[in-house]
């Protein structure tokens, strides 16, 4: 009786340490983001959407009063990027933005009240 019960704990054991490793490693799949989930969660970090066109007209009137941060990899942002562009690259999620938000601070400076664009 006291042996089964041994088994059956340590079956057990290996159960759960089982499916805990299979479910901290799997493959999640990200579902595709719509526009609608692009403004909620902008809105949600206090962010503003800009159009196109909008940007571009306005980076051509004061293009030193606008700074333009591309937030892909590094590689990504020497295959091409919008002139007068800096690289900060960072990662989509929010315990990447929380790791890198001093860094995101010296970087951006002390100017608060410059207008600043995030692609």
């Amino acid at each position: 009786m006291k042996n089964s019960r041994s088994i059956i704990l340590a079956v057990m054991a290996m159960v759960i340490v089982i499916g805990v490793l299979w479910f901290t490693n799997r493959a999640v799949t990200p579902k595709e983001a719509t526009w609608e989930d692009v403004l909620t969660e902008a809105k949600q970090g206090g962010y503003q959407v800009i159009k196109t066109q909008d940007l571009w007209a306005r980076y051509q009137q004061d293009p030193s009063g606008t700074l333009l941060v591309d937030t892909r990899q590094e590689w990504e942002y020497r295959t091409g990027h919008i002139r007068g562009a800096l690289n900060f690259p960072i990662e989509p999620t929010r315990y990447s933005r929380w790791r890198k938000e001093k860094s995101l601070e010296t970087f951006l400076g002390s100017d608060k009240n410059r207008f600043i664009v995030f692609y």
